[in-house]
């Protein structure tokens, strides 16, 4: 049978649009379609790849436990699973770990459970849930509703309820919304669909501050940022304040599919037997490549390594700025970059995607008006020097065709 990208619109539910580029081989940070055409990966899976594709390390883990244990359910704990999960509470705030498949499932059992601890502890009135406006936290219907993106939750009927959303990086906007009824405050640590963009540090104090004071619990969703992704094992780790509740997926698999909740002893005590579960959530499989992902990342030398990486994007988006003036701003931390497009090219970060794609390289966006870049972790500096001068050849293309048009 000939797959070609025609069959996608053939067989697949019309949710998606993907690029006519199928990829077919990948390694390291390079990638190679079906015609044998190379392109260097500054997308890396959206924060996904983080040793980039078929990392010996992690190929071996999953060779290994595939002539072993592929499933058992939660009936059965297994190895894979507790060991990863007593390699997360040795490196981080948490006591505990619940394991789901994938970000929104990690964010749907931290939702439930800031729920249910709430009405445990303080009854049945505390039940809002505080998010923030362009927040990304998965496509249920939970999620979906509490992430601030109406584009993204409107028109599947009723939401759930006692969801508000403030302002971003705006404490007084947060202010005027909490109180002793709220529950929860969810947030990422750097926001990535809303824009790539970082809090300050008087923004994410505050909020921890206004939880305590409304005993209302602080969510962090690192599904992002975690795994090395900032140059911090996990993005709070660089901003001197500690979550409740931490959400962690994408990169902790490496490319395989695997999400965690993370949280403390007298938070997680309140999921008794019952309450929540999954049925591929620990499965042995993405277990044991999360394990053998999170201890290649979890090293000085990758997460250094990181902080290396991220001067050499910003300083080669700024050299490509000077010469073309398309930016308005390059932000972000560690390897989840964005170059906000200035007025000229508002609404054409899209346009940007599909030009470099021409010219052999993959980026993301973030909204219609900010390029992303989220490679491998460990991608070699020659390729970001190469991939560099393809973007700046993609970016030479546009303005010319502007200036022409």
């Amino acid at each position: 049978m000939q797959v070609t990208r025609s069959l996608f619109d053939e067989v697949m539910v019309p949710n998606y649009a993907p690029s006519p580029i199928i990829p077919v081989r990948g390694e390291g940070s390079k990638l190679w379609d079906q015609q044998g055409r190379e392109f260097i990966d500054f997308a890396g899976g959206i924060a996904v790849n983080c040793l980039g594709h078929c990392h010996p390390v992690l190929v071996k883990a999953l060779t290994e436990q595939a002539n072993k244990l592929w499933h058992l359910s939660n009936t059965m704990t297994n190895e894979p699973a507790l060991m990863l999960a007593k390699r997360l509470v040795d490196n981080t705030f948490a006591d505990k770990v619940y394991f789901a498949n994938s970000g929104a499932e990690a964010n749907e059992a931290a939702l439930k459970l800031v729920r249910r601890v709430a009405l445990n502890n303080y009854g049945p009135e505390k039940t809002q849930i505080i998010a923030f406006k362009q927040g990304f936290h998965g496509r249920t219907l939970f999620t979906v509703s509490v992430g601030g993106q109406p584009a993204y939750s409107d028109g599947f009927g009723p939401k759930p309820a006692d969801i508000d959303h403030a302002e971003y990086n705006n404490l007084d906007s947060l202010k005027a919304l909490i109180s002793d009824k709220t529950c929860a405050v969810v947030l990422e640590p750097l926001q990535g669909e809303g824009g790539i963009i970082s809090p300050t540090v008087e923004f994410i104090k505050g909020v921890r501050e206004l939880c305590n004071q409304h005993n209302a619990l602080l969510v962090f969703d690192e599904v992002q940022s975690g795994v090395g992704r900032t140059g911090e094992l996990y993005a709070y780790m660089g901003l001197g304040v500690t979550p409740d509740v931490l959400t962690t997926a994408k990169a902790l698999g490496g490319g395989f599919p695997i999400g965690a909740m993370l949280t403390t002893n007298d938070i997680a005590k309140h999921l008794v037997v019952g309450t929540h579960g999954s049925t591929y959530g620990g499965n042995p499989l993405a277990c044991a490549v999360g394990l053998a992902a999170f201890d290649t990342v979890n090293t000085p030398e990758v997460l250094n390594g990181v902080k290396t990486r991220e001067k050499l994007f910003k300083d080669a988006l700024h050299a490509i700025n000077e010469k073309y003036h398309v930016f308005s701003d390059i932000r972000g931390k560690g390897l989840l970059v964005g170059a906000a497009l200035n007025a000229d090219y508002a609404g054409k970060s899209r346009d940007f995607m599909l030009a470099a794609a021409e010219e052999g390289l993959l980026v993301l966006m973030a909204g219609y008006n900010v390029v992303r870049f989220a490679p491998s972790l460990i991608i070699p500096e020659a390729d970001i020097k190469a991939g560099m001068a393809k973007f700046e050849a993609a970016i030479a293309k546009l303005v010319a065709a502007k200036k022409a048009g």
